[in-house]
């Protein structure tokens, strides 16, 4: 078992504390078993250790990259993502880009839904050593009513296709919750919303039941469901249904808020897709009109969520890494700085945002994100202050 010895370094726990200046953390195989000044190795350990000068740097938790899509392979349009995917090339082009992700500081990260049920392929794949990649949990294909998704037409009246499946009745909810837990999803996720065609923006497209019975089944197989919300009421019917983690809660209201801090849900928003639309989407094609819409909706969003974090609700963040606006190994850090920028945290409340909080999207809290004796050593060295 190796022992490592990082010294000197100027170490941000993850906790929000300030950073700890001229500090050593001592790793034991997986495990970070030290963390103060003038710590040594032990000489029964000598023969099988390592010691890293980090005078000048800074040491910190890995970051937990809570939503990514790393099977849809950065598509720039919605028919290349569902028309125009096979499942060996989507997989061997997904075991390619997990190591971009790792290499970009993730050492931990949730696939949050993909295509063809790859991802805890995936998952196994790296936990054996035969794909480099983050620690990684996955779910599996999104849940959707046949009204659809963020894909229009494209989703089908039932059965699979691209990310999502499709579900018409009761029956059909809970025969695709108990598959998935058997092929291996970690997570169960649901479109609230979608839209189609005729429509502007995103509608609900399941009842609070229909909620109900996907988070009943999944809970009594010991398995959490997380929900795609744009809208205040679908955030609301979530919470109340029992979801355990809500993305987007786009145009929050005040019950849907309230619902959110009295059972303390995590929520991760996922601005950086928004920030990246709203900053770059005239290259993408975007109207002036919708890249005042995406920034319309971080400043109202945002607001509301710095109400819930204030209140003690975690919000988790997530890249949406994997379509071509967010494309992998590029912006795993990006919602840290829409974070300070647009919801007024503090650079070290970020990053607690992306290491400490975040392991609660892996159903990890405890276990990583964090410098200190016990949690596994999921550690960054960096050149550079990002507490500042």
């Amino acid at each position: 078992m190796k022992t490592v010895l990082i010294a000197g370094g100027n170490v941000i726990d993850g906790t929000g504390s300030a950073p700890q200046s001229n500090t050593d953390v001592l790793i034991k195989g997986d495990r970070i078993v030290g963390v103060g000044k003038n710590l040594a190795i032990d000489p029964a350990d000598i023969s099988s250790s390592e010691k890293i000068d980090a005078t000048g740097l800074t040491v910190m938790p890995g970051l937990i990259d809570a939503h990514v899509h790393v099977t849809l392979g950065e598509p720039r349009t919605n028919d290349e993502l569902f028309m125009h995917r096979d499942a060996p090339t989507s997989a061997i082009l997904a075991a390619y880009n997990v190591r971009k992700i790792l290499k970009a500081g993730v050492t931990s990260m949730l696939d949050v839904d993909g295509i063809f049920n790859i991802g805890p392929a995936l998952r196994d794949s790296i936990n054996s050593g035969i794909v480099e990649g983050p620690t990684m949990r996955s779910g599996s294909y999104a849940l959707m009513t046949a009204v659809g998704g963020t894909a229009g037409k494209l989703i089908p009246d039932s059965g699979t296709a691209g990310y999502a499946e499709v579900v018409r009745n009761k029956e059909e909810t809970v025969l695709a919750v108990r598959r998935q837990v058997k092929e291996g999803a970690d997570i169960i996720k649901i479109h609230v919303t979608g839209s189609i065609p005729t429509r502007s923006g995103e509608i609900q497209v399941w009842t609070r039941d229909e909620l109900k019975v996907v988070c009943d089944t999944a809970h009594d197989l010991g398995v959490r469901v997380t929900a795609h919300c744009r809208g205040d009421k679908a955030t609301l019917d979530a919470v109340m249904a029992g979801v355990d983690i809500i993305w987007h809660a786009s145009f929050l209201g005040d019950a849907a808020l309230e619902a959110i801090i009295d059972k303390k849900v995590p929520v991760g928003p996922v601005f950086t897709f928004l920030a990246n639309l709203s900053e770059y989407g005239h290259k993408a094609g975007a109207t002036s009109t919708a890249k005042s819409i995406f920034a319309g909706e971080l400043e109202h969003t945002g607001a509301k969520l710095r109400e819930a974090y204030d209140a003690g609700v975690k919000l988790l963040s997530g890249s949406e890494s994997g379509f071509s606006m967010t494309p992998y190994g590029h912006w795993h850090a990006r919602e840290m700085e829409v974070f300070v920028q647009h919801l007024g945290l503090t650079p070290l409340q970020a990053i607690t945002c992306a290491t400490k909080d975040n392991a609660v999207a892996l159903d990890e809290d405890g276990e990583t994100g964090c410098i200190s004796s016990g949690y596994r050593a999921d550690v960054l060295i960096l050149d550079g202050d990002p507490s500042k």
